[in-house]
């Protein structure tokens, strides 16, 4: 019973007939400890701030997206079961995304192309505001960090605390980087393999698309969250790289 009632104030929304609700943020926080526990990942016993809930919400998109999870599928859950440490997040192998494409039956083989580019901007799509949520619980840390270092009626086991919590989110932040850059893999992958297989001048858009990604895949793995000066996150500063068929002959994209 007391359990119970420690559950009850994060417990998951209740619809009819008692049915649990869907809620992305519940299954987020709840699958992130989890996860966590299953990797011997140290946990803080703070409670989350609301940007900490929030950035674990938006990142556990890009490690288990619903729409992806035919060839992305659970990476964490992969990890953990195959006994691997945090700091060794090995995603899919790249040409899972590839295989899955290719099995689909399109009524046009164009239709992959074009399938592969809404993909990658359903990727871009949240970017910018998990970048925004990752800069906030960065300053959540930091703020953490002075307070605890500033205040003279701080127990050492408080002070642990920062340390630990801070030890989740840069473990989060870099799930989040290590799925961004696999993913721009994968799709890269799949879209030379795709123009090889069935070549199309829809090649073109969809790389152009995917360079976008390429560019903040490596915004991610530098950690440039917050580098805008808008507040906004890193993530709608950066910059387009040129189509890398751009300047290829016609005959090679199968255009006419």
């Amino acid at each position: 019973m007391l359990a119970a009632l420690a559950l009850s104030g994060c417990a998951r929304p209740v619809g009819d007939f008692g049915r649990a609700e869907d809620d992305p943020l519940h299954d987020a926080i709840t699958q992130t400890g989890i996860a966590l526990q299953d990797l011997h990942q140290p946990l803080s016993r703070f409670n989350l701030s609301d940007e900490e809930a929030e950035m674990r919400d938006r990142i556990w998109r890009y490690l288990v997206a619903p729409e992806a999870y035919d060839w992305f599928g659970d990476s964490v859950v992969e990890l953990s079961r195959e006994g691997f440490q945090v700091k060794q997040l090995r995603p899919p192998a790249k040409d899972r995304y590839y295989l899955w494409i290719h099995g689909q039956a399109f009524a046009s083989s164009s239709v992959r192309f074009s399938r592969l580019a809404d993909d990658v901007k359903a990727d871009i799509g949240t970017m910018p505001a998990t970048f925004a949520a990752i800069c906030a619980v960065e300053k959540v840390d930091s703020q953490r960090d002075v307070a605890a270092k500033g205040l003279t009626d701080i127990e050492p086991a408080m002070k642990a605390g920062v340390v630990t919590r801070r030890g989740e989110n840069q473990t989060m932040i870099g799930w989040f980087a290590t799925a961004v850059t696999a993913r721009y893999d994968a799709y890269s992958y799949a879209l030379d393999h795709l123009l090889v297989e069935t070549p199309h001048v829809n090649a073109v858009g969809a790389d152009a698309t995917l360079n976008q990604l390429a560019a903040l895949a490596g915004k991610a793995s530098q950690g440039d969250f917050c580098d805008d000066g808008a507040g906004t996150g890193g993530a709608r500063a950066a910059p387009a790289i040129r189509s890398r068929y751009a300047d290829a002959p016609a005959h090679v994209v199968g255009g006419s």
